[in-house]
């Protein structure tokens, strides 16, 4: 093996040596070093697993004959002889990398089991009921894992056999069934394997070490590690440990608990225990188990130690704890400690009380809560008057567990491949009887999970309360029959592609769509507590987007510091706008003709002389009566003047809502055909109304619509006639804008507020456009009259949306205040991606196929779209010392792309109004991460 030292014992390692050993392999070697009662063991490295990798799944050389050795210390340890066939050692192989990928990869118990040892152990233990069983576990997990067979079968037999004896659960079948299950499981062996069942427990062993390193690269662990954004090349170590027997009697049992509930956060001994049982059946969900507090009437000296070592686990780590630990024969052992998945609610809980026990500092608590996860306090709740209407209804089918919480609807799948391969946008229910590794595409792509065994701690539980999905598990009146694709529960059958909704916070499962209400957070004491401890570290502003005074008042509940983001398009859509925009558009030709004959004349009356100054002054006043006389001029004006009081009341409003705070308000950006019909449609009214006779007022209206939107249609519209481009154009829209934002301000300054606009002009390539549209529009601010003190100063900046911007930052500077960044356009022009095209036709193919890291429109893309604003915020700065940046886009909302304006240099991020806790908690993380980097 050279130099390089693969194996550690369990007393050599520690908690620091995560990478080397894995998380597992690391914990365990830290509770051995505190003395807590871990069986005797090693880790194989994680060094080893990128060796066997590179090598092409071969052992690196010396290593198999260190296992051997690590193999006799353990013999040693216990008294007892791998492969021995009087009193044989039996141990257990586990995965374990860096991060913790609950069930993703392989574990294979009872290792070292045959038809010669397995008398041995019998004889050994005086139970032949327990050696049998031991014997059917390991033939079933190593057929599964080693020998990659199909799990059914072999459940299928199990499930025969139980049926055919009586038995209620594993632990109530007799020596001469489990003697049956054992023979008919070799028999599945030969029927469905090509390599034969090793009899030889060191070639068990040589090939499950071999299973543990290739699962690392499984489709599931992949598929987990890619949502999670874990490194590939990192690998998992094995842990080889003695066996101890939860299955040895019913003084024997294993489980699961955690130092705080994981779902609420409080502070008590929370999980649950199987007795006579084995770890795979409590995380399987294949028998529901018991809560662990019945382990203190049960067995109350173990019940008493574990409360001990779980306590002292959660102190030494100073986190919440996840705690595996078996029983035999009365004796305590723990088998692996982790710091423990757990809902957003319950980070955010055991935080503070840590922070306020003294365990953690405020700033360790602001760091431990993923800003990502608090999504899940974001969910929406299902509307308790449209439940309990169900429940009337009698559609109520079942209560079960509340694993994971969360309100879904959507149809049933009951497979994962099902659930893969539907539609993106489609919400879908995953309904099993358990889950287990196997399932992970389909929970990743459903909406919610639905199991009818298992408990808080199955797989199901675990899985999704990471991935923030709504579960609701262990619903022990439903039947999943996922042969015939069907759930009945209660006398209701629903088959797949049916709808039912699931409630993750009560445990209750519906039949058909219930409707559901927005989450409301800011009565959340520990939330708030915790931001404020953020807001506190943060340096980055973070303000909303938000375009109407609803959406103001909901982001200042939410923190919000400001508004960086104003659409004022949105505001044109309403009913009762759209017929005067429609208006102002089908006359603007008319009226933009007849000011340019205005302008002509002008030209000429200023070259002219002596009589031809006459004749083209004549020419000027009748163009001007044409203007002033014109009905298309005056239905013109009256439009704008219309759209300017619409206007001046949502900027009255909005500002009066964020009274003291800046608003940024962007300037018509949408293309003008959005607003009209399309033209296919009033092409096909404007010809049957010709060839029906139609009303002629109606047929008017509509001919002056076509004819507009047939002005207006646009090859491209996202590089069209928007944003800047319109102002330039349609000078009176910009106008009117400005002069309703200047004189909703004045009105408010009047009544002694302190409103704070800034304009933003959208779409800006080049400094020419904005020294063409400034001069004329900071002229329209000072020109209202009637304002208190000085005149209204309104600050105008840009939307940096197009990377020739970014790249003249240093001319665009000067000419503004401030930059705000609109990420999501400025991704589309840098990738040339149409969003929505994107997404819908190849984005998905790209992200499978590894071309692109991660979605760009989701996590900002630090190496092309990063990098450009980089060069606006250096060049830009430079150029204008006080420039003010921020970002508004939907990246203001993802905590990656927060860190990366933190690091860039930004002053404020702007997101929707529900993303703006985890804006400022991402903030502050990123300002802690900043501080790690200086230190």
């Amino acid at each position: 093996m050279g130099s390089t030292k693969y194996i550690y014992r369990f007393r050599e390692g520690g908690a620091d040596m995560r990478d080397l050993l894995g998380g597992k392999g690391a914990n365990l070697c830290e509770m051995a070093r505190l003395g807590l009662p871990v069986p005797p063991g090693f880790v194989i490295t994680t060094e080893a697993c990128r060796e066997y990798s590179r090598l092409g799944g071969a052992l690196p050389e010396g290593l198999w004959d260190s296992i051997r050795q690590h193999v006799a210390e353990i013999e040693e340890a216990v008294g007892r002889r791998f492969g021995d066939l009087t009193n044989p050692l039996l141990v257990s192989v586990r995965s374990g990398s860096k991060f913790s990928m609950p069930g993703m990869m392989d574990t294979i118990l009872n290792l070292g089991l045959s038809d010669d040892t397995v008398d041995g152990l019998a004889q050994a233990t005086g139970d032949r009921r327990f050696a049998l069983d031991s014997s059917r576990r390991f033939i079933q997990l190593f057929a599964k894992v080693a020998l990659r067979l199909e799990a059914e079968p072999f459940e299928d037999a199990l499930a025969e056999a139980k049926a055919r004896t009586g038995a209620a659960s594993d632990a109530e079948l007799d020596p001469d069934a489990l003697q049956e299950i054992v023979e008919r499981f070799r028999e599945i062996i030969r029927e469905r394997s090509s390599t034969p069942f090793p009899s030889d427990p060191w070639e068990q062993l040589r090939i499950a070490i071999h299973a543990v390193f290739e699962s690392w690269n499984s489709a599931r662990a992949t598929a987990y590690r890619e949502y999670h954004h874990i490194p590939h090349d990192i690998g998992t170590a094995v842990n080889v440990m003695a066996m101890v027997f939860g299955n040895s009697g019913w003084d024997s049992g294993t489980g699961v608990c955690f130092s705080r509930s994981p779902t609420t956060g409080d502070r008590e001994l929370y999980g649950e225990y199987l007795p006579n049982a084995q770890g795979e059946d409590v995380v399987s969900g294949a028998r529901t188990p018991k809560p662990i507090a019945g382990l203190a009437d049960e067995m109350p000296d173990v019940h008493r130690e574990l409360v001990e070592i779980v306590d002292r686990l959660e102190r030494h780590y100073a986190d919440v704890q996840d705690v595996e630990f078996t029983v035999e024969h009365g004796r305590l052992y723990v088998l692996q400690t982790r710091s423990a998945k757990r809902t957003a609610a319950a980070a955010v809980k055991a935080a503070l009380d840590m922070a306020r026990e003294g365990l953690i500092s405020h700033e360790e608590a602001v760091r431990r809560v993923p800003a990502a996860d608090l999504a899940q306090l974001l969910v929406p709740r299902f509307d308790e008057a449209a439940k309990q209407e169900a429940v009337r209804q009698g559609r109520r089918l079942a209560q079960g567990l509340n694993a994971s919480p969360g309100a879904a609807t959507g149809r049933i799948v009951f497979d994962s491949e099902t659930a893969a391969s539907a539609d993106a946008g489609e919400s879908l229910i995953l309904v099993r009887p358990e889950t287990s590794p196997d399932d992970m595409p389909g929970i990743l792509r459903a909406a919610a999970i639905l199991t009818s065994r298992g408990g808080v701690t199955s797989h199901a539980a675990v899985v999704t309360r990471g991935l923030g999905k709504p579960a609701v598990v262990g619903c022990a009146s439903l039947r999943v029959d996922t042969r015939r694709r069907l759930l009945s529960a209660n006398g209701t059958e629903l088959h797949e592609g049916e709808e039912i909704s699931i409630d993750g916070f009560s445990g209750e499962v519906f039949a058909g769509r219930i409707e559901t209400v927005p989450p409301d957070v800011s009565g959340t004491g520990e939330l708030t507590q915790l931001l404020t401890w953020a807001d506190e570290i943060r340096r980055l502003g973070v303000r909303a987007n938000a375009d109407t005074p609803d959406d103001a008042r909901q982001a200042l509940t939410f923190g919000a510091q400001g508004i960086g983001l104003c659409r004022t398009e949105h505001m044109f859509f309403q009913p009762e706008r759209l017929p005067f925009v429609r208006e102002m558009l089908t006359k603007a030709p008319a009226v933009s003709q007849m000011e340019s004959e205005i302008e002509d004349a002008r030209g000429a009356v200023n070259q002219a002389t002596g009589e031809a100054r006459e004749a083209a002054q004549k020419r000027l006043r009748a163009a001007e009566a044409r203007l002033a006389n014109s009905e298309d001029a005056k239905a013109y004006g009256t439009a704008l003047d219309r759209l300017a009081e619409y206007q001046t009341a949502d900027f009255r409003d909005i500002l009066r809502i964020m009274d003291g705070k800046p608003v940024v308000i962007r300037l018509l950006d949408a293309p003008l055909h959005e607003f009209l019909p399309p033209y296919e449609s009033l092409l096909q009214e404007v010809a049957v109304l010709r060839a029906t006779g139609g009303d002629p007022q109606t047929l008017e209206e509509k001919e002056r619509l076509l004819e507009s939107a047939k002005s207006l249609q646009e090859a491209n519209p996202m590089l069209g006639h928007r944003g800047c481009r319109l102002g330039l154009t349609y000078p009176d829209v910009y106008e009117m804008q400005v002069r309703a934002i200047a004189r909703a301000a004045c009105d408010l300054a009047r009544e002694g507020l302190d409103p704070r606009p800034e304009i933003m002009i959208p779409l800006v390539m080049d400094a020419s456009e904005l020294r063409a549209l400034n001069t004329r529009l900071e002229r329209i601010t000072r020109e209202i009259e009637d304002c208190p003190g000085e005149p209204v100063t309104i600050p105008f900046g840009t939307m940096i949306e197009l990377p020739r911007a970014a790249l003249s930052a240093d001319r665009i500077a000067p000419e503004v205040r401030f930059f705000s960044f609109g990420s999501n356009d400025l991704t589309q022009m840098t990738f040339g991606f149409s969003r929505d095209d994107a997404e819908e036709k190849f984005l998905r193919f790209y992200l499978e196929s590894g071309l692109l890291p991660r979605n760009p429109f989701q996590q900002l893309d630090e190496a092309g779209v990063g990098r450009l604003i980089r060069i606006a915020v250096e060049e830009g700065r430079a150029a204008n010392p006080e420039l003010e940046l921020g970002l508004c886009g939907e990246h203001g909302g993802d905590p990656d792309s927060i860190d990366f304006c933190h690091r860039a240099g930004l002053d404020y991020v702007s997101c929707s109004a529900l993303r703006l806790p985890i804006a400022r908690l991402a903030a502050a993380q990123a300002t802690l991460a900043q501080r790690e980097r200086d230190a």
